[in-house]
């Protein structure tokens, strides 16, 4: 395979091990505590490259995900809709911010995103009755620096750029 077209792979590749990682089963302990993989992979890729990745990507991945979580189909693709239209709007000032700040704004992004799907268990009588259910925030917003630099690391490896 040639080097473009292995380019051509690469981020979509990096979707899939984000949903790989979403549906990977975790010890009963761990499992309420899973971050949000394919939405903090989502951001990442609308901050990083936001010509290549934007709503309608966001919005796809989303129903990947329902469909593969058995959830009402689009209440992911919803809240990772959304996010993406807002982390596109701001990429110009959070592509800058150091990893950091980056992750307590991606925090904030995330939070959205739960409680656009927080909002559709509530319409249809699922709502979770346990503070568990932000405990993927937590997680997420902790590791946001590893995905960050594991995702830089494999964009400039491959000279991913805006252009």
């Amino acid at each position: 395979m040639g080097e473009w077209r292995a380019r051509l792979l690469v981020i979509p590749m990096t979707f899939v091990g984000a949903l790989v990682l979403t549906v990977m089963p975790l010890p009963e302990e761990l499992a309420p505590w899973r971050p949000e993989w394919l939405a903090m992979t989502v951001l990442y890729w609308t901050l990083a490259l936001p010509r290549q990745v934007g709503v309608g990507t966001a919005w796809f991945l989303g129903l990947l995900l329902d469909v593969t979580q058995g959830a009402l189909l689009g209440q992911h693709a919803l809240g990772l809709a959304v996010i993406a239209w807002i982390s596109l709007r701001l990429h110009q000032r959070v592509r800058f911010f150091p990893v950091w700040q980056q992750a307590v704004t991606v925090g904030a992004l995330l939070a959205v995103h739960l409680m656009l799907v927080l909002w559709v268990y509530g319409i249809t009588g699922m709502a979770p009755g346990t503070w568990l259910y932000w405990a993927p925030l937590a997680s997420s917003v902790l590791l946001w620096p590893l995905v960050f630099f594991a995702l830089r690391g494999i964009r400039r490896r491959w000279c991913l750029s805006v252009g």
